[in-house]
């Protein structure tokens, strides 16, 4: 994951959203539609894996 900082206040809100606080943290979230929106929308900040 890259810095929120110097990006626009809606994509800090959004990882926010998400519970990523820190460069380095990692959540589990299910696979929902609202879900891929936020992270569709600070994709250039992000790594998503799937996980079984």
């Amino acid at each position: 994951m890259k810095s929120s900082i110097g990006n626009k206040h809606m994509h800090r809100e959004t990882l926010r959203s998400l519970g990523l606080k820190r460069i380095g943290d990692s959540v589990v979230k299910e696979d929902r539609p609202e879900f891929r929106g936020m992270v569709r929308t600070v994709r250039h900040l992000v790594t998503v894996e799937e996980v079984d």
